[in-house]
């Protein structure tokens, strides 16, 4: 008598595989640019004064920060995204789900908010104010000529964040100067800049004509790198000079 033939065992389902769920999930939140910006974020608070923990702090709730707006981001261009079917976007290939997504973006912006007032009442609003600028600039900014505004108002907002307050607002701080927060929102455009390079043929193909494009398409996208790249570390070299002669606070 002979054996039965085996069956074939059933496909898991997307849901019962958590490991490359987990994966894509990371690929949608921008984690490159998450990462740079908590890390920058993390060694400004270190070279304010502010204690290990505090620096922890301030690490984990940018990290979260910008995981949301990694994913809201990704929720709006999803659409847009699947025209040039971008490999590099889980939402546009089909790979993850707007409902995963949905979810865990949800679940960010509840842990989000209680990290952000660990901080102080003063330091926490403005962190999430920052966030909630960066999701409006999602939706309503990022095509146009004001495509540079909500990042400008974003980065204005980190030395407001980082003055005020300590770990569980144990310390009230003070107001930042208006040096270091103007020097922010002018680092704020640069990285929006430098943030829009790669994606400038899908964005004009989408029908966006924001700043960078338009910089883009006058310049020549090597010079516009360039350029950017400069100002940016000019900048940043200002920021370092007003840290270390009119502070971060007033």
């Amino acid at each position: 008598m002979s054996a039965p033939s085996a069956r074939p065992a059933p496909e898991a389902s997307s849901g019962s595989q958590p490991g490359p769920v987990l994966v894509l999930l990371v690929r949608a939140a921008h984690p490159r640019q998450a990462v740079i910006t908590a890390l920058a974020m993390a060694v400004a608070a270190a070279a304010s004064g502010r204690s290990l923990r505090e620096v922890g702090l301030v690490l984990a709730t940018v990290l979260v920060g910008q995981a949301v707006l990694g994913w809201d981001n990704d929720l709006v261009d999803a659409p847009a995204d699947r025209a040039p079917e971008r490999s590099d976007k889980p939402l546009a290939t089909g790979a993850l789900e707007r409902g995963t997504v949905g979810f865990a973006l949800a679940c960010a912006v509840l842990l989000l908010v209680p990290l952000a007032l660990s901080s102080g009442i003063a330091a926490g609003v403005a962190y999430l104010a920052s966030v909630v600028v960066g999701v409006a600039g999602n939706r309503w900014w990022r095509a146009g000529l004001l495509s540079w505004l909500p990042w400008a108002v974003s980065f204005a907002l980190y030395p407001s964040y980082l003055s005020y307050g300590g770990c569980g607002g144990a310390a009230h701080g003070a107001p930042p100067t208006i040096a270091m927060t103007a020097l922010a929102a002018a680092l704020g455009v640069g990285v929006h800049v430098l943030t829009s390079l790669s994606g400038l043929v899908d964005d004009r193909a989408a029908g966006r004509r924001h700043v960078p494009l338009r910089l883009g398409l006058r310049l020549g996208a090597p010079r516009l790198l360039a350029l950017t790249l400069a100002y940016c570390a000019v900048v940043t070299g200002l920021m370092a000079l007003a840290a270390s002669t009119v502070g971060l606070s007033d």
